[in-house]
This record gives C-alpha cells, structure tokens and sequence, in this order.
C-alpha cells in the first residue's frame, strides 16, 4: 500500500491537476497467520484516528486478509465503523478497504469469473477464495505462493507473477487477480500480465487505488495501472456498501 497506490497516484499526477499527499499509520503484523491478523484488525480504530488527525480526505485499509479472515461482507462492518471513528475525531472521511475493493474493482470490470495469485497459505486464501464466492465472483483457478513472513511477500519478483498466472487455467476467466494481497507487488507485471494473457489484470492494489480516487469524487485514472485505471472505467459510479 506504501508504494504501489502512490506510486499509481504519482503516475496520475503526470496527466491530470490534481496533488496527493501520502500519510501512514501501522497495524502490527510480523507474520500472515490468523491470530495475528485478527489482532491486527483490533488496531485499525486507533489508525483510524491517528490518520483524522491530520484531516486526511479519503483513508485505505492496506490488508485485505485481515478483513476477509473476519467474516464474510466484514469489509462493509469494517468502513462504516472506521468512518464513524473519524467523524468522533471532528474529521470525518470516507473509507477504503483492499478487501472492499477488490470486490468493487471486479464488479467495475463485469468479472464474475476469475483466477488469481494469492501470497498466503492455502488456508487463507480458501478464505478468500470464499469471500469472493459470495459476492458472486467465481474463482476457477487459484494459486498459493505460502510466503509466511510479511517482509518475505514483500521481497517477492514482480517479475515472477505473469508467468505463475499463466500456468493457472484461465481460459474462461474475465478477468486475473495478479495479486490478492497489497504487500505483494505487482504493480510493474500489470501491463506485461495483461499482453501475457489478453484479458484484465488487476491487484489489490489497483482496486484499491480506483475506488480511493472515486471516493474522491475525482476520474479514476492513472497510466501504467491496467484497464481498471485505464479512463474506461474513470467515472464509474460507487457501489452501495
């Protein structure tokens, strides 16, 4: 989250007026494993509320495991409750979680089939195999890289994600998630995935960048980001929660 949305924000800049400004505060996290993502989603409220202090205009939850582990739709329980934690602070925002995301960004594309690459143990990307399922994405191919450590994800090539998403069976996929994870980059793959495949490839990161700049009120556009960001889907109207 640290740097492919700014990254994907900073590209924006090169071909639209608008500034960004980038301010982070950490839920802790060491290791990818269900008890700790539960604890860390227990932080988020004080990120929250850190983050109003400096009356920021739009916040994005940055792990979307941690949301899907704790329950099917929590992404929508997580937005509104942090989005009152700001408002408590005098400085109300709008709230974007990977998660959240994600499942917006797939809706945007008309994807209701899809393959994706996932960071996590085959557990835990079950779990995010059937959040998906239930807001009507079907996943028909999926991969587990199992990388336990956070900064092990982190340090993952790029470079490797095209080639692992091509050996998924996604003929009949609308689209590919390229990475189901926002530590996971993938951001400088997205272009040569989507040649690679001939079909829409996006990441969490993606999703997450587009509905934060339409929570914004602004076009979600940005070069070097995929067809989500490509202006085709620029004014997209935001979903209910």
């Amino acid at each position: 989250m640290e740097t492919e949305v700014p990254a994907i924000l900073r590209a924006r800049e090169t071909i639209a007026p608008e500034r960004f400004t980038f301010h982070s505060s950490r839920m802790r996290m060491t290791h990818v494993t269900a008890e700790q993502l539960k604890a860390m989603d227990g932080d988020s409220d004080r990120c929250a509320v850190e983050l109003s202090d400096a009356h920021v205009d739009v916040l994005g939850y940055a792990c979307l495991v941690a949301i899907m582990s704790m329950g099917i739709g929590y992404h929508r329980t997580a937005q509104e409750r942090l989005h009152l934690r700001t408002a408590e602070n005098d400085a109300p925002a709008p709230v974007v979680t990977s998660a959240g995301a994600l499942v917006d960004g797939l809706h945007t594309l008309g994807a209701k089939k899809i393959v994706l690459v996932a960071p996590y143990l085959k557990p835990l990307t079950a779990t995010v195999v059937d959040y998906l399922t239930h807001e009507g994405v079907e996943v028909l191919d999926h991969t587990s890289l199992e990388i336990p450590g956070n900064l092990d994800v982190a340090a993952h090539d790029p470079a490797a994600l095209p080639g692992i998403a091509r050996r998924l069976d996604h003929a009949d996929a609308d689209a590919v998630v390229l990475s189901a994870c926002v530590q996971m980059p993938s951001l400088a793959a997205i272009g040569e995935a989507e040649q690679l495949l001939g079909k829409p490839v996006v990441s969490a990161a993606v999703c997450t960048a587009h509905q934060m700049l339409r929570r914004l009120g602004l076009p979600a556009v940005a070069p070097g980001a995929g067809h989500l960001l490509s202006g085709a889907f620029a004014e997209t109207p935001l979903r209910e929660p």
